[in-house]
This record gives C-alpha cells, sequence and structure tokens, in this order.
C-alpha cells in the first residue's frame, strides 16, 4: 500500500500541485530563516505524510487490534491518573500526522469515554464510513455544527473531549496570536468550554516514528483552568504548537490556510501580544 502512496505523491505533488503554493506560502511565513531548498525538502516530506495518513486510514478498515497496538504508542498512564481523580479532560492538540490514529489511540488506552468533535464530509455515503471507522472503539463522534445542541448530552458524566484548536477560525470572534511570528486568529471556545466545565487540559503532540508507527505525548497543563487569566491558556497552546512543530516541521497540515485572514484594528480587544 505504501508503494501505491508514492506513486500517489508523484501524482499529487509533481502532476496535479495539490495546493502546493499554499504550502509554499506557509512554510516561508514559518520558517523565513531556512533556505529555499530546505522548506522544499519539508514540502516533499510533508506530502509524503499526507499522502501516507489516507493510505493509513484506508488500512484501518481491516488492521487488527494486535497490529494497530504495536503502531501506535503513547505514555497512557498519564490520562489513566488523571481519570482515577474524577475529573473530564479536554485535549488540546493540531493538524498531525497521523489524527486518525490518536482516535483510537486514546480510545483503546484510556479509560476515560473519549468524544471526537468532526467536520462531517459533503459526502453521505463516505462520511457514514467514517464515523464507523472512528467509532470502532467506541468514540462519540459529535458534529461540529451540532456540537452546542449535542454536547450537554455528554457534559456531566466524566469524559475526554479532543479538539485540534489551530482550525481556521472566525476572525472576528477569536484571540489574536503571534504564531511563528505572524499574527493569526485562535478560537477562544477551547479555552471558554474548560473553565464553564473545570476539566483538565491536556496538550497533547502525536508524531511519526518511522513509516507506519507513531508515539503521542500527552503533558497535563492544568486541572483548574479558572485560576488563568483570559486568553492566557490559548496562548500557552499556540506557543506548545509551534514548538511542536519546529521539532517535526514536515508533521504539520501545511496545506491549510492559517494566516489567510489580516488582523485589523477592530480586532485589538482579542489581541495577546
Amino acid at each position: 500500500m505504501y508503494f501505491i502512496g508514492d506513486c500517489f505523491y508523484l501524482l499529487v505533488y509533481y502532476i496535479i500541485g495539490y495546493r502546493r503554493e499554499v504550502v509554499r506560502s506557509n512554510l516561508l511565513i514559518a520558517f523565513p530563516e531556512k533556505t529555499e531548498e530546505e522548506r522544499k525538502q519539508i514540502s516533499k516530506q510533508f506530502y509524503h505524510n499526507f499522502i501516507d495518513t489516507f493510505i493509513e486510514t484506508i488500512k484501518l478498515l481491516s488492521i487488527s487490534d494486535k497490529e494497530f497496538t504495536k503502531r501506535f504508542s503513547g505514555n497512557y498512564e498519564l490520562l489513566v491518573n488523571l481519570h482515577a481523580t474524577g475529573k473530564s479532560a479536554q485535549f488540546h492538540s493540531g493538524h498531525f500526522f497521523n489524527w486518525e490514529y490518536i482516535n483510537w489511540g486514546v480510545a483503546i488506552n484510556s479509560p476515560y469515554t473519549f468524544l471526537g468533535v468532526y467536520a462531517p464530509l459533503d459526502s453521505k455515503a463516505f462520511n457514514r464510513i467514517m464515523i464507523k471507522l472512528r467509532g470502532r472503539y467506541h468514540t462519540v463522534l459529535l458534529a461540529s455544527n451540532t456540537f452546542k445542541t449535542t454536547f450537554h448530552l455528554y457534559a456531566k458524566s466524566q469524559y475526554a473531549l479532543g479538539l485540534a484548536a489551530d482550525q481556521s477560525a472566525p476572525p472576528e470572534k477569536s484571540f489574536w496570536i503571534p504564531f511563528f511570528g505572524k499574527l493569526a486568529p485562535f478560537v477562544m471556545g477551547p479555552e471558554r468550554g474548560a473553565v464553564i466545565n473545570n476539566t483538565a487540559i491536556v496538550f497533547v503532540h502525536f508524531y511519526k516514528i518511522k513509516r507506519g508507527y507513531y508515539q503521542a505525548d500527552f503533558e497535563l497543563i492544568t486541572t483548574e483552568p479558572a485560576k488563568f487569566e483570559r486568553g492566557q491558556l490559548t496562548k500557552m497552546y499556540v506557543e506548545y504548537l509551534e514548538n511542536c512543530i519546529r521539532k517535526k516541521p514536515d508533521n504539520y497540515l501545511w496545506s491549510h490556510r492559517k494566516w489567510k485572514h489580516e488582523f485589523q484594528e477592530q480586532f485589538r480587544n482579542n489581541l495577546l501580544g
């Protein structure tokens, strides 16, 4: 399957050029100190990882429990110990590779009921397949467009809520924070939700060790989010996200436009410098 993936890489990168200019522009913003050749190599490896993610997702349809567990490891004892305190948790992470693996990894190896927020796909048939795949180990899938009306069904039980908190955000309803030296909007919801529900906050970095094998690092940030000033936890998350990306720059989804909105004076009240 990886051989097929390598063939698709040649097609996607060299012939179709899928979002190649977006990737190039993003890498230039993030790593102006690197040479053009260095950024090109990051770009190429990103596309390899991007294609591998889809190949590995297809394989999840038939992979055994034993084989998957061998391929995805993490410091799950942190989650076991946190669960024993009775606290619910929010996992704040980014669009790292392979994001499908982290869903299964948490569901299999932690005692939490795992709530995953997802964006529904346009294809209803493919959407049903992905919901079934992601729910194999009883992950509860909550659609992002109905989250506000469905989350309350689980809010009073002990849960772990997984959030990719780096998604594109409405500029007028976001914290504006320097990200690789350039202001970008970050959603307020994760921080606000943690304070309202008094959940522990755990930052998560997951990444490829070698082809087909991944590691997840969980870091407990706080069990008392209300003690932090407004925006402080989000700023800490952005700094964490940037550090993770700098460690493994090809492990991040560079094809989405994080800097597509420009800062305007009307957003100054939400500026976190």
